[in-house]
């Protein structure tokens, strides 16, 4: 039976086995990342937490809602058991009708079939197999990534594993970020703590590369779990743009990682120029679904786009 559980009363232990035994479990499901990015997080949960689906959630302006956090990529539904059309379509009908309005991703282990009152759209995300000894991959590169690499080299950009978080996230902020309203200051405080509490658990490594000069150029953060390693951050100045540093990195990374039961999800993106990028290194595009559930009233509905502007604040 699939019951719903309040976040004051949800069995953090056994929640975590669930994610940590389940086929598809990820880093973003473990209870202490949720708490992170989505307190106050609910859930639903089937029999002894055989099956659950965590459902983020805040209020605005009196309407309860489900959202996808920022840094969460992928949630949806995790068991220890293949998961059907009919299971995913089970517990998203599952749940409350307290939440007017639901908006989230699932995980590419929940297939689904068109259902009634449920908008699905394909999320789109790359991987890349480093079972494969390095050359082999590396044969796979394109042209552009091989030259870029090489260009890196050339202009003596050195990669470390231990570069500062805070260090990743200005770059950023001085540079792509300055052109997004997506992020605020408290979003890049929890970013800040995920990567500490990451690099703490021994789940996370955050790649940094310099100039020859030994200035801070371009970094990388990269969460691992369940045989699955996520390229979930990257930051970068000016200066990568011209010495490749950012292929240089991603290329450490796959050497240091290859011949492993690892995939590298690049966690895709819509922006043409980064799917190219992430193709460069041969990953291979794969679906996820983000699923829509519209309870409003009607008149409601019409306000969904200015909706989900609110829903971050």
């Amino acid at each position: 039976m699939i019951r719903f559980v309040s976040h004051e009363h949800i069995d953090f232990e056994k929640w975590d086995d669930c994610i940590e035994r389940s086929i598809n479990g990820i880093f973003y499901a473990y209870s202490w990342y949720l708490d992170m990015t989505a307190p106050g997080w609910d859930a639903l949960v089937e029999n002894d937490y055989d099956t659950v689906i965590p459902l983020p959630n805040r209020k605005r302006l009196g309407i309860r809602f489900v959202f996808q956090p920022f840094f969460v990529q992928q949630l949806g539904i995790f068991s220890n058991t293949s998961l059907t059309p009919v299971v995913t379509a089970r517990f998203l009908k599952a749940i409350p009708a307290h939440f007017w309005f639901v908006d989230l991703n699932l995980n590419t282990y929940n297939p689904l079939d068109p259902a009634p009152g449920i908008r699905a759209r394909e999320g789109m995300t790359h991987h890349l197999d480093l079972i494969e000894l390095y050359p082999q991959i590396a044969k796979r590169y394109s042209s552009n990534t091989r030259r870029n690499i090489r260009k890196a080299e050339k202009q003596g950009v050195f990669v470390t594993p231990h570069g500062r978080p805070e260090e990743l996230i200005q770059a950023f902020r001085d540079n792509r970020g300055k052109g997004l309203k997506t992020y605020r200051e408290k979003d890049y405080q929890v970013l800040k703590h995920l990567m500490y509490v990451g690099l703490h658990k021994g789940m996370a490594t955050l790649m940094s590369a310099y100039t020859a000069e030994n200035n801070f150029c371009g970094g990388i953060l990269f969460f691992r779990s369940h045989k699955k390693s996520v390229f979930l951050f990257s930051g970068a100045t000016p200066a990568s743009r011209e010495n490749g540093a950012m292929f240089l990195l991603v290329d450490e990374y796959i050497k240091q990682n290859a011949g492993q039961d690892l995939v590298l999800d690049f966690e895709g993106s819509l922006d043409p120029d980064l799917a190219r990028f992430y193709k460069g290194f041969g990953s291979k595009e794969c679906v996820f679904l983000q699923i829509e559930k519209n309870r409003m009233p009607t008149l409601f509905r019409k306000g969904v786009s200015l909706f989900r502007r609110l829903r971050w604040g």
